[in-house]
């Protein structure tokens, strides 16, 4: 076994015990710390009810994904056999991987889930000894699902190489890594269910919640009156721990196996060389820890000006941390030069790969929070135009998210250009690693969100002192804030990622060609993916409109499932005694189970959508149209993305701008005006937006996988 491997497999394992470090420093703080009897009964009632909810919501739809990864990875078994190789079916082989890689990331949701919902309460319990406890544990739990996360995904790839390596012994390098495709494919599954279903179950919530309770009854924010509060709190962890989490587990794992791909052509009797996409992401484990101990040593949260530092000099160190740590791991795991089809390249330019789409990662990320802060001009300009109503804001909103798109997409297509020009197409696989490169504080940040969120609503509901309430939303403030930034960083690696694997599959299918003798050995699939061809120029229109579609099928989902809740507590308001008043007790239960059932419900057609394209695309025109229609979704979901999400989030944050006591403050007629841009905001930031980067990277992966079966079986009406 290489050295590379044996530390991959180090580095992941010791990136576990940190996580479980982690998580046994924040479940060794009790519940009701500091508490008084009823105090203590009413935050275990909420906590346990927040935590209930989520994981019952986690156990119905895994019911649904375990039969559907099962059926699917006998589709997988049945039509990606590799014609390259004679009396091996390498399909069950990938299908194996497929099914291994969505038990990681269901693994994965499970375990951030867990501890986020450990640690919202005690975040809460921990604000009563100030600021910088409450900030201590929330970023301590984020860090638990950053830490196994990224160990799972090293240590899932890993360990499937070896495997598979062992398994397929004859086959060649370059087939084995497109079996080890599965494995991402398994990961991107579950990720668009996660993404889809959770985001439709927690904008539900928090649109029922905001409309009824907020906008008709006057009533605050989290007020435990309003029956939809524990779905809505349910619902930042089932939206923004376990999708998010999904998410990029699946960024992770796809870009990497993509490079993997790739590198196997470059790299075919080098194990070191071809492992380095792997180790990228190891690395990233010790980086992370490094960082941690080095932010907390120069930033003490000790002011509420200290927060938002804190969390930015996370992404900071780490970025720069990174750029020292792999500089010396090209160097040692790369050659000096290499080719890939006949082309030469050097370690050098690999590096300045992953520097460039590390930069460009933090540049989306910084661009999308100057969009949607409350401390730039972009997010005060919409909440002026909230005093001449809800239509001026729903206009200047729109128009931010549009404008929004262009400087983010201006920093990744420098990263494209950069890396295609140093190292072709095993180049811009490596920027999209390099995008995730700080992985693991990225979700750290991200995870660390909800928990505050959901600290700031125990608190309320509980009735535990205004300054605990103070503290957490002085948490939540900047969370809300990195939230945008892991988002944009979301979209951006999602961006890179695709067209990774959109290389990857060119890769692949032009490799699958020249084994067959109707194209022959020098057949070059390049030369015959061109606009002037009427299959691929039709694809791309196709390609285009699909994240329109399916941005309009998860809106009008949460739309129904709004309506759904909406009418339920109003029911509840007008049926249930003295609930106005604050004697009646609401049925949470029942919000809760509404927004599971339209979750499950609804995230089935989307699914569908994105999954049968490309497969029927390629049976039926074959690998062209398969490579248009990516291409098409690619440009224009990304562009899609950015806007909805910035949109949405520009929105909220007006909205909370306002409530801080500008323009009239809350209960103004420019509050509501506010009200209802966040309302209609939601779903775009929190549902469609992010969704849409699952829509871009599995149609890819998707693509890559069944490369066999487009080339084998492809084009049946040409």
């Amino acid at each position: 076994m290489a050295g590379s491997v044996i530390l991959i497999i180090a580095l992941s394992l010791f990136g576990l015990a940190v996580a479980f470090f982690y998580m046994k420093k924040v479940t060794s703080i009790p519940i009701d710390l500091g508490l008084n009897p009823e105090e203590s009964g009413k935050l275990k009632a909420i906590h346990g009810a927040i935590a209930e909810g989520a994981m019952a919501f986690l156990k119905q739809e895994y019911k649904v994904l375990l039969w559907f990864v099962l059926g699917f990875a006998v589709v997988i078994g049945l039509l990606t056999d590799n014609a390259e190789t004679q009396g091996t079916n390498e399909g069950w082989y990938t299908a194996f991987a497929f099914i291994y890689g969505a038990a990681i990331s269901i693994l994965s949701g499970y375990i951030g889930m867990k501890v986020a919902t450990a640690g919202n309460a005690r975040t809460t319990v921990s604000a009563r000894n100030g600021l910088a406890d409450a900030f201590g544990v929330a970023i301590n739990s984020g860090a638990v699902m950053g830490f196994a996360l990224v160990s799972l995904a090293t240590l899932g790839m890993i360990s499937i190489y070896l495997v598979m390596k062992h398994l397929l012994v004859d086959v060649p390098n370059n087939v084995l890594m497109e079996v080890i495709a599965g494995f991402g494919l398994g990961g991107s599954t579950i990720a668009l269910f996660a993404r889809v279903g959770g985001g439709i179950f927690t904008k539900a919530a928090d649109v029922g919640a905001d409309l009824v309770g907020k906008v008709e009854k006057g009533i605050p924010e989290d007020d435990p009156r309003n029956p939809a509060v524990i779905a809505d709190n349910v619902g930042d962890n089932v939206g923004d721990v376990a999708g998010m989490g999904a998410d990029l587990f699946g960024s992770c794992a796809e870009s990497t196996c993509a490079a993997l791909v790739i590198s196997a052509v470059a790299f075919a009797s080098d194990v070191n060389a071809m492992v380095y996409p792997i180790m990228i992401t190891a690395v990233g484990i010790v980086v992370s820890l490094v960082t941690k101990i080095v932010s907390q040593m120069l930033v003490t949260v000790s002011a509420e000006d200290k927060v938002g530092k804190a969390l930015k000099m996370l992404l900071g160190v780490s970025t720069a941390l990174m750029v020292v740590a792999i500089y010396f791991v090209t160097t040692m795991m790369i050659p000096a030069t290499f080719e890939i089809n006949g082309v030469a390249y050097t370690n050098m330019g690999v590096y300045w790969c992953f520097l460039a789409g590390l930069l460009a990662g933090l540049a989306v990320g910084f661009l999308t929070e100057y969009y949607t802060s409350t401390e730039y001009a972009p997010v005060r300009e919409i909440a002026k135009s909230c005093e001449t109503g809800a239509a001026t804001n729903i206009i200047f909103g729109l128009a931010l998210g549009y404008k929004s798109t262009v400087l983010p997409y201006i920093a990744i297509a420098i990263a494209i250009f950069t890396s295609w020009h140093l190292a072709g197409m095993y180049g811009i696989a490596i920027a999209s690693i390099g995008m995730l490169g700080t992985l693991v504080i990225a979700l750290m940040i991200d995870a660390y969100g909800p928990v505050a969120d959901n600290a700031g609503g125990i608190a309320e509901m509980a009735g535990l002192d205004k300054e605990v309430r103070r503290r957490t939303d002085i948490l939540d403030a900047a969370g809300n804030t990195t939230a945008a930034i892991g988002k944009g960083f979301a979209i951006g690696a999602a961006i890179l990622t695709s067209l990774a694997l959109f290389s990857a599959f060119i890769t692949s299918a032009q490799s699958l060609m020249r084994a067959l003798p109707k194209y022959g050995a020098d057949y070059n699939l390049v030369n015959h993916i061109t606009l002037l061809d009427p299959v691929v120029y039709t694809a791309l229109f196709i390609g285009a409109v699909l994240p329109f579609l399916f941005s309009a099928m998860t809106m009008k989902s949460v739309g129904s499932a709004a309506f759904d809740m909406i009418e339920e507590v109003r029911r509840q308001f007008r049926t249930i005694p003295g609930l106005m008043e604050g004697t009646g007790r609401p049925d949470y239960a029942t919000c809760v189970a509404i927004s599971t059932k339209a979750a499950l419900r609804e995230m089935i057609a989307p699914g569908v959508l994105i999954i049968g394209t490309p497969l029927l695309a390629g049976f039926l025109f074959g690998v062209q149209a398969v490579a248009g229609i990516l291409a098409g979704s690619l440009v224009a979901g990304g562009v899609l993305a950015i806007s909805s999400s910035n949109s949405g989030g520009a929105w909220d944050n007006a909205k909370k701008y306002i409530e801080k006591g500008n323009h009239g403050g809350k209960g103004s007629e420019c509050h509501k005006a506010a009200v209802v841009g966040d309302t209609v905001g939601d779903p775009l930031k929190d549902t469609s937006g992010p969704s849409l980067n699952i829509l871009i990277k599995l149609s890819a992966i998707l693509s890559l996988v069944f490369a066999p079966f487009f080339v084998n079986f492809g084009g049946q009406l040409l």
